[in-house]
């Protein structure tokens, strides 16, 4: 059984791609994701305020020959909450490269446009094979409109599709005016691939403490409904890959994120419960579905079901929706005593 893909211009050996998490820190873990069967791993992210600090220090031990490094601590302590330097993560990279051969994708984990793109282009001297753009950006100033907050993400694209020549992905949240619209616009702008979706940070608040739950809730299964329709919406109508993420645990999981057209599919939460080696039965299970009903590669399957082959994407969501919520309770309201529950479909 044929698993290759291809995701971003990069040959993959399977649709099954290691989404950025605190895994990725060890080598010895990136390893046993290539030997568990991943197709490609999304490194940890490195942050914008990460990289805007570090450039900050730089610049005062440029003007200060004699300072040490605890004035510069004292003088910038954001550093300190962040485990790894810019250093040590182009370090890590490069490490990465020489100890196994599927692609090693870079994360940057931005809010706005400034230098910090210049990293950037020390990602792609370091040898990572693409970079992934993470623009994750709360509005809560009630004076920035929706188009200015939309054009701030083109311009990050601008920019940093002109610094690097790998390929660049944009992980997006859905919470845009219009979802689709903002995916033509980063298409035009070059945009290599779409990852679909990443989630806000919804921090809990615990009601006797008076103080902020600050845990992030791992993804569910029912999460990969929300990429798997806009993935649908989307295929065909841009040219850049589209990733599905969120919601991601088992074979069948895949294949339906494969059918509605994603090139790949990200493991995150289904990793951090289930472990590394939740990938080699993900793939062995993916093998096997495809086996038993008669597709002969991974490829054969991506994009057959067409936003479900309706020509109007935005009247089939509306007739779906109407349909879901009329339909409530007919099955329990039609169903016969010894029928099973079964019904001829319409």
């Amino acid at each position: 059984m044929n698993l290759n893909t291809t995701y971003l211009g990069l040959s993959l050996r399977s649709p099954l791609v290691v989404s950025s998490l605190p895994l990725s820190e060890s080598l010895d873990n990136i390893k046993r994701m290539e030997d568990a069967g991943a197709g490609a791993v999304v490194l940890y992210s490195l942050f914008e305020e990460q990289v805007r600090v570090e450039q900050q220090i730089l610049s005062y031990f440029k003007d200060h020959p004699s300072a040490t490094q605890e004035h510069a601590d004292a003088l910038f302590p954001a550093r300190k909450q962040f485990r790894i330097s810019l250093n040590d993560y182009l370090a890590h990279i490069q490490k990465c490269k020489q100890a196994v051969d599927i692609p090693i994708i870079a994360s940057l984990n931005c809010k706005s446009l400034g230098n910090w793109t210049d990293c950037a282009q020390a990602i792609e001297s370091a040898g990572a094979d693409a970079l992934e753009l993470n623009v994750y950006y709360v509005p809560t100033n009630m004076d920035r409109t929706a188009e200015q907050i939309e054009d701030m993400y083109v311009i990050i694209a601008q920019a940093v599709k002109s610094a690097v020549n790998i390929p660049v992905a944009f992980k997006l949240v859905p919470y845009f005016t219009n979802m689709a619209a903002m995916a033509r616009r980063l298409d035009r702008a070059k945009a290599d691939g779409l990852v679909l979706f990443n989630r806000f940070y919804q921090p809990d608040l615990d009601p006797k403490a008076l103080r902020l739950r600050s845990d992030i809730p791992l993804g569910r299964p029912e999460d990969s409904r929300l990429p798997l329709h806009w993935i649908a919406i989307l295929y065909g109508h841009i040219k850049a890959d589209l990733a599905a993420t969120g919601g991601i645990y088992t074979a069948e999981d895949v294949v339906r994120m494969l059918m509605v057209g994603a090139r790949v599919t990200m493991l995150a939460s289904a990793l951090l419960k289930e472990g590394i080696e939740h990938i080699r039965k993900v793939e062995a299970d993916l093998r096997l579905w495809l086996e038993q009903n008669y597709y002969e590669s991974v490829v054969s399957t991506q994009g057959i079901l067409k936003q479900f082959h309706s020509k109007d994407a935005g009247a089939f969501e509306r007739s779906e929706y109407v349909r879901a919520i009329t339909s409530q309770g007919d099955d329990d309201a039609s169903s016969e005593p010894g029928d099973d529950g079964k019904h001829n479909q319409t």
